[in-house]
């Protein structure tokens, strides 16, 4: 199988060196070519265009930042889904909204090639350590033909449905992550406008079984003010605002999630884009002074 991987940036490079590591026959591109020097030396083949990198593809992997970035390199001038080869199949695992996995699907379809989208549970470290949850929606068969790849970078698969089922469980997943963050951040934020210390109320709130799990995860790297990006903080806000995109299109009003949007929006704006989600803290912070 010949596998193509497009998209080195933080979950992307450390998803095509878990398949390179296994070696597979693996190319790889990203449009700032240093990314891919590690990959290289560990035995992939990097690709100088779209084009190059998946004409002889059996599967193409995209792991991109948003939706508008994967139809520019997918079906853009220089789009790669026109240059791939008849039936071969292109797993997006980027998180878009369902509606734009949809249309992805119909617009590769025309080109004769299969699609499936398979967003990822997870951040850096679960996917450096292949330890990602696969959401996948598209075809059962298809699914079959690439569950050796998803089980070389992640520990579990969930065939969600159909195509745009996998994106659609992503933006749950993401909405409760993104609203339990706000939760604890303001409540260490009050807390010690009340009187506690900061590390007693990161050790007490982050152990209740009412605080969601992958907080305690988080709580070390917040005592020593570390905010280094594991899952950025401007991704998590694009992720909301596609959620709210989603929420219109199905009729159901999404009224936490919105208010979420709108601090992590105003956190991005505080500076915080590029830090760790787990930043929301600092931008409460700042507005609490």
């Amino acid at each position: 199988m010949k596998i193509t991987f497009i998209g080195l940036g933080i979950m992307g490079s450390r998803m095509a060196k878990n398949l390179v590591k296994e070696k597979l026959d693996v190319t790889v591109y990203n449009r700032t070519q240093s990314a891919a020097a590690e990959l290289v030396k560990l035995g992939a083949t990097v690709a100088k265009s779209t084009a190059d990198a998946v004409k002889d593809a059996d599967v193409v992997i995209s792991m991109l930042s948003t939706p508008g970035v994967v139809n520019d390199i997918a079906f853009g001038d220089s789009g790669f889904v026109k240059h791939m080869k008849q039936n071969a199949l292109w797993v997006d695992c980027t998180t878009v909204d369902p509606g734009f996995s949809r249309d992805a699907a119909a617009k590769a379809r025309s080109y004769n090639v299969r699609f499936m989208d398979a967003p990822v549970a997870g951040s850096k470290i679960p996917a450096e350590k292949g330890e990602l949850v696969f959401l996948v929606g598209g075809a059962a068969h298809d699914m079959q033909e690439v569950q050796s790849l998803f089980d070389i970078m992640g520990k579990k698969t969930v065939h969600a449905g159909d195509t745009g089922m996998g994106t659609s469980l992503k933006m749950l997943v993401n909405s409760q992550l993104a609203q339990a963050m706000v939760v604890f951040a303001e409540s260490v934020v009050l807390g010690e406008k009340m009187g506690f210390s900061r590390d007693f109320l990161l050790e007490f709130l982050s152990a209740l079984p009412v605080t969601a799990p992958f907080i305690k995860l988080k709580t070390d790297k917040i005592k020593s003010n570390d905010y280094s990006v594991e899952f950025p903080l401007e991704w998590m806000q694009k992720d909301l605002h596609l959620l709210g995109l989603t929420a219109y299109d199905n009729g159901v009003p999404q009224f936490m999630a919105s208010v979420a949007s709108e601090i992590y929006a105003s956190a991005k704006a505080d500076g915080f884009a590029r830090d760790d989600f787990s930043a929301i803290i600092k931008s409460l912070e700042k507005r609490a002074k």
